[in-house]
C-alpha cells in the first residue's frame, strides 16, 4: 500500500484542512484553495494542485478570449502599419489584473503547501526566480508523489 492510499475518508466526513486531501474532485480542490487563502504551512496534495492548475489556466484562457474579442472591436491600424486595440480591451485587461491580484498569493502558497507534501522546505519556491531552468524544476516537484516525512510540515487544528 502507497502512502498516497493510505488516507480513508468515511462516508459524511470531511478531510480536516489542515490535512493534505488525496484524490480531491475539483469542487473541494476549489473550495480548499480559497479556504486556505494564505496559509503557507501544511500540505496539499498532488489532486488539489492539479485541479487548481487546471481551473486557473482556463479562466486565463477565457479572460484573454474575452480580452481580444473586445479588442478586435473598434481596433484600427495606426500609420506604422501596427494594430490598435478597440477600447474594449482594457476590460479585458482589467479582469485579468484583478484575476491575477485574487489568486497570486493563495496560489503562491498552495505551492509552497505542495512542496512541503513532497519533503521540501517551502523556500524552494524561490528556485521559480532562475530563468527557464527554476520553473522547470518546480514543475518537477508538483509531479513528485507525497512522501510521509512531509508530515513534518502539518499543523493540526
Amino acid at each position: 500500500m502507497s502512502y498516497q492510499q493510505q488516507q480513508t475518508v468515511p462516508a459524511g466526513s470531511a478531510v480536516p484542512l489542515w490535512a493534505p486531501y488525496y484524490g480531491a474532485p475539483i469542487g473541494e480542490a476549489a473550495r480548499r484553495f480559497f479556504k486556505k487563502y494564505a496559509t503557507f504551512t501544511g500540505r496539499a496534495s498532488r489532486s488539489e494542485y492539479w485541479w487548481w492548475t487546471l481551473i486557473a489556466a482556463v479562466v486565463s484562457i477565457v479572460l484573454n478570449i474575452i480580452m481580444s474579442v473586445a479588442g478586435s472591436a473598434g481596433a484600427t491600424v495606426s500609420d506604422s502599419g501596427t494594430m490598435v486595440p478597440g477600447p474594449g480591451a482594457i476590460v479585458g485587461v482589467i479582469l485579468l489584473v484583478i484575476w491575477g491580484l485574487a489568486v497570486i498569493v493563495p496560489s503562491l502558497a498552495l505551492v509552497v503547501r505542495r512542496l512541503h507534501d513532497a519533503n521540501f522546505s517551502g523556500w524552494m519556491i524561490l528556485i521559480g526566480l532562475v530563468p527557464f531552468l527554476g520553473g522547470l524544476a518546480l514543475l518537477i516537484f508538483m509531479f513528485l508523489p507525497p512522501k510521509p516525512e512531509g508530515q513534518r510540515f502539518d499543523v493540526p487544528a
